[in-house]
C-alpha cells in the first residue's frame, strides 16, 4: 500500500513540475494580424501575395529557434523577395504587447 501512495505522490509531483504552456488564443492572434494588415497578404491556408501561415509553419517546423526568428522577422521590417523577383519591405507588427506578439507567433507556428 505504501508503494502505491509513493508512486501516486511522485506522479503528482512530476505532473506539477513540468512546464505548462498556455494555449494559443486564436481569436486574439487573428485580430492582431487583421489589425496590422497581415491578412492582406497572408491567410492561414492559402498563398496570397505572401505565403500562408501553414507554409510559414512548415518552414520553421522542428527548428529550435523558430519562435525567435519569426518574432524578429515580424518586428524588424526586413526586405522580402516576392514571387515575381521584386523586393518589398515587410510591414512590422505594431504592438508593444510582448504577450500578444508571442501569441501571434505561436499561432502561426501552430498551423
Amino acid at each position: 500500500m505504501k508503494v502505491t501512495y509513493l508512486i501516486a505522490a511522485a506522479a503528482t509531483t512530476l505532473a506539477f513540475a513540468l512546464p505548462v504552456s498556455a494555449a494559443v488564443d486564436a481569436d486574439a492572434a487573428n485580430k492582431l494580424s487583421k489589425d496590422n494588415g497581415c491578412t492582406k497578404c497572408h491567410s492561414v491556408d492559402k498563398t496570397k501575395k505572401g505565403p500562408s501561415f501553414q507554409k510559414t509553419a512548415a518552414k520553421y517546423k522542428g527548428k529550435a529557434d523558430a519562435e525567435a526568428k519569426l518574432t524578429e522577422f515580424l518586428t524588424k521590417s526586413p526586405k522580402v523577395k516576392m514571387d515575381d523577383g521584386t523586393e518589398e519591405e515587410h510591414k512590422a507588427v505594431a504592438t508593444k504587447d510582448a504577450a500578444a506578439l508571442k501569441n501571434l507567433v505561436q499561432f502561426i507556428l501552430a498551423q
